[in-house]
């Protein structure tokens, strides 16, 4: 057999292709389906697996299906209004060369269903979505606070009952690093069940209740978008949109349209929009703008000339941001272009040893709890939505640091609009100065 691992570093998920005798599946893809149609164009693909209905990504699975002309299937009590074969619990599904055999590991979701992938009847593979994952599990809370105990509860039997396979099936979990799908923080893409059994700390506990006291403590917050994902999901996904993005003038931006600039952190520090969000063009920037920006609203991009505009687009239509209405590649002319100084750690440094600077930590909650610099004042950026903390003095500059600067870029459109002067910590953050 043979399994290709196909990445979306931003969302912290991984996509699979298994294969046997030229004879493939098809495993949680997102929705810019052209990279798994590529990866599995020499294969007679037979299904397409859904282990569930994902809350951090539009699935693209019923595109990958037709795409393919391969079978769709969701875990028979996801209850999608479209069509798709169900998998019930242990009824397997004859793959050809190898047998498809879900089974219900309800947790991370009430219908999650995982896959384990026999060949001669020896299970080889274990694709487990959010269930059992590398180093962790998945969480229980993304439907409700008000259900993550008997989530939890669930995700005990499940993962439980998934450790039981035999040691040498190898585990390719959905989530991984960087996902904020994962209950603790998860490691590597994909591991095996013995090791799991060595090394996962969610596969020690002596108890349900201990387990749960773990799965659902510490857990950090995560990206308002999530509450749209599964309603999409269950509706019927669309493909993604192939519509052109015109270029604008920054004089015809839209009134009621969200300006997002992906420009480089210093260009954006040179001179940008005024309320625009800065998102440097990185791997989790549509995961950041599904956080901070109203979802699914109109949005200009201002890039620099020649960026790769379409890697930002696609970021966003995989969370369901699809109303990219133009980019400005010019701001020349443009009145009102607030910039901010950006500075390296070693000035952060200096400034502390003078005296104490205001400084403001945008990290999250986790990483304030675990350290950080004495007599700074913590907002986590999605807070600073709801404001500014009190404690700020506007007549004093702000230092803002993170763990490295990418996301106290995020807090400068706060700041400003707020009448701070913001100075951003970049090549560093709180470790550096701790060290």
């Amino acid at each position: 057999m043979n399994v290709t691992v196909i990445p979306t570093p931003g969302l912290g998920d991984s996509t699979y292709v298994f294969e046997r005798d030229g004879v493939g599946l098809i495993i949680d893809p997102q929705r810019d389906t052209g990279r798994f149609v590529e990866a599995a164009r020499h294969l007679d693909t037979r299904f397409v697996l859904e282990t569930h209905l994902h809350n951090d990504y539009v699935s693209g699975g019923r595109a990958v299906a037709v795409a393919t002309g391969a079978e769709l299937v969701l875990p028979a009590s996801a209850g999608v209004a479209f069509d798709h074969t169900p998998a019930f619990h242990r009824e397997d599904l004859d793959g050809g060369p190898f047998t498809v055999r879900p089974i219900h590991t309800p947790g991370h979701t009430p219908e999650h269903v995982s896959y384990l992938i026999l060949v001669d009847d020896e299970a080889v593979a274990l694709f487990s979505g959010g269930s059992l994952l590398v180093g962790s599990t998945g969480r229980t809370d993304l439907l409700g606070a008000d259900r993550a105990d008997q989530l939890a509860r669930l995700q005990y039997g499940s993962v439980t009952r998934l450790a039981s396979l035999p040691d040498r099936v190898d585990l390719y979990p959905t989530h991984g690093a960087g996902s904020f799908c994962t209950a603790s923080v998860a490691e590597t893409t994909t591991s095996s069940i013995g090791a799991e059994k060595r090394s996962n700390p969610m596969l020690g506990y002596p108890s349900e209740d201990a387990f749960v006291v773990a799965a659902l403590s510490d857990l950090q917050p995560y990206p308002d978008y999530y509450a749209h994902m599964g309603p999409i999901n269950v509706s019927g996904p669309e493909p993604i949109p192939t519509i052109p993005i015109p270029p604008l003038n920054a004089a015809d931006i839209p009134d009621d349209a969200h300006v997002l600039d992906i420009r480089p952190h210093a260009d954006y520090a040179a001179g940008h929009l005024a309320g625009s969000y800065g998102f440097e063009l990185e791997d989790q920037m549509g995961v950041w703008a599904g956080w901070l920006v109203p979802f699914n609203e109109p949005i200009v991009l201002v890039a620099t000339d020649g960026q790769n505009v379409d890697d930002a687009v696609t970021q966003l239509a995989r969370i369901g941001y699809d109303q990219v209405v133009g980019v400005v590649t010019d701001l020349t002319g443009s009145d009102q272009l607030p910039g901010y100084r950006i500075a390296p750690i070693a000035d952060l440094l200096a400034e502390i040893h003078l005296g104490p600077p205001q400084i403001l930590d945008v990290r999250a909650p986790g990483e304030w709890a675990a350290g950080s610099i004495p007599d700074s004042i913590h907002a986590y950026v999605p807070d600073l939505r709801d404001g500014i903390p009190e404690a700020l003095d506007r007549e004093r500059p702000v230092w803002v640091i993170c763990g490295g600067g990418y996301r106290s870029e995020m807090a400068v459109r706060y700041l400003e609009a707020d009448g701070f002067k913001p100075i951003v910590v970049v090549g560093g953050g709180v470790e550096d100065v701790l060290a």
